[in-house]
């Protein structure tokens, strides 16, 4: 991972088709005790007034073998996705909340 990454937060997940895609972390925020994460495409353009597309994941916090506290996002059912899409629609609008909750 390169220093770049690491300053914008940038993650790969692996998508279905096996392929790996890089997202950069918008947001995070909780909904119902759970956390989640809206992620965007690290390239799109910030000086825009709106976000065209974002994926929201669920983040399953973990300690490896090593003690260290990784994060793992997993994707979240279409049911649930409704009320989420209208959590990080207002979240968005609102810009990145930059205090712990």
């Amino acid at each position: 991972m390169n220093e770049e990454m690491l300053e914008k937060d940038l993650i790969e997940l692996t998508g279905e088709d096996g392929g790996t895609y890089t997202f950069e972390v918008y947001d995070y925020f909780f909904y119902n005790g759970e956390e989640y994460a809206i992620l965007q495409d690290p390239d799109e353009d910030e000086a825009e007034e709106e976000i065209k597309s974002v994926v929201i994941m669920k983040v399953n916090p973990f300690t490896d073998e090593n003690g260290e506290e990784l994060e793992e996002f997993v994707p979240i059912d279409d049911e649930l996705m409704e009320a989420l899409i209208q959590v990080a629609r207002t979240r968005i609008l609102e810009g990145p909340d930059d205090e712990e909750e």
